[in-house]
């Protein structure tokens, strides 16, 4: 495993993070990755552990705090080992958002609850706009009062998009920003927000970078999603562009068709954006995370593979629905 620092946080990361989305379990409606197992869960998060993963996000809202409690568990006794992410904004099963301090501080409480923790590492904004963050004081001061009083190392903002992130490169006291960054969603990318954020101190986490698992191949054009599985949502045209673009830039990058080279291929492609700290693909099982270790092993893309890439990617975009 390699480790990154969180930009000038003080915080250093591994590499590949653990997306603990997943392993939260269902919530109301299609809003999660469907039905889980807990002991798979704690044995993809041991085995995380051991292959040299630090870096543990999550939120109150997987699982409505279910994934924070597989975390508080597993680390119990050994938490001063590992970073870990939660947020905060969005109310219980998804019924809306709550960025108001006092619910901001209740959410943070509860988390801490669930992590069995007396502090998070990064404390972020879950689906934070420059609305909510830069509308007033409030928020920001808030933020900075929970580093001062030593529940938060860091505070953080996942954003919708890029253009969001830009849009709050100035916001007080800010340490890192997560967003989507993948072979499929190279927003981040065109907009320069990994430099502009690394001149300003700010780490980036890249989320998403396997595409929801269109880019392991673990979906077709005729895959069906469960009712409570988000991806059920998304419209047959979409599903079947978006596996038609994940295979096309396997076959640009000189990747076999089979699930493991090509989740990580993605991975690499997240690991060689310059100022990217930390991938977090969502991890359900041992052998996902084990193959995600080897990825990182394996190091950034070479450059020629990278304009490849890019080449058939141009030719997809104004169709993947950004």
């Amino acid at each position: 495993m390699h480790y990154r620092p969180l930009g000038s946080t003080g915080i250093t990361v591994s590499a590949i993070g653990f997306g603990a989305w997943g392993i939260g379990g269902c919530t109301p409606g299609a809003t999660s990755y469907g039905e889980t197992d807990d002991r798979e869960s704690l044995r993809a998060l041991n085995a995380a552990f051991d292959g040299g993963i630090t870096f543990y996000d999550t939120s109150s809202v997987y699982g409505d705090g279910h994934s924070e409690e597989l975390i508080g568990a597993c680390f119990e006794g050994r938490r001063g080992d590992v970073v870990i992410a939660t947020k905060a904004g969005i109310t219980s099963s998804y019924r809306g958002y709550d960025f108001s301090p006092a619910a901001l501080r209740a959410s943070l409480e509860g988390s801490l609850r669930r992590l069995r923790s007396d502090y998070v590492d990064v404390f972020q904004l879950h689906n934070g706009s420059p609305e909510i963050v830069m509308g007033g004081p409030e928020v920001a001061e808030l933020m900075q009062r929970l580093v001062a009083e030593g529940k938060v190392r860091c505070w953080g903002i996942s954003t919708f998009s890029p253009e969001d992130a830009l849009a709050l490169l100035d916001a007080a006291g800010v340490g890192c920003f997560q967003v989507n960054c993948n072979l499929l969603d190279w927003r981040a990318v065109d907009t320069g927000l990994p430099g502009s954020a690394a001149r300003r101190g700010i780490g980036i986490i890249a989320r998403t970078p396997l595409a929801a698992g269109f880019l392991a191949g673990a979906v077709a054009k005729d895959t069906v999603f469960a009712a409570n599985d988000h991806r059920s949502r998304w419209q047959r045209e979409r599903i079947a562009t978006w596996v038609e673009a994940a295979r096309s830039v396997a076959e640009a990058a000189g990747v076999p068709d089979n699930a493991v080279e090509r989740a990580a291929l993605a991975l690499r492609f997240c690991l060689s954006v310059e100022g990217v700290a930390t991938v977090i693909p969502g991890m359900l099982t041992r052998s996902e995370v084990l193959a995600s270790v080897a990825a990182c092993e394996q190091g950034p893309l070479e450059r020629d593979v990278m304009r490849s890439i890019e080449g058939t990617y141009r030719r997809y975009e104004a169709r993947l629905g950004f």
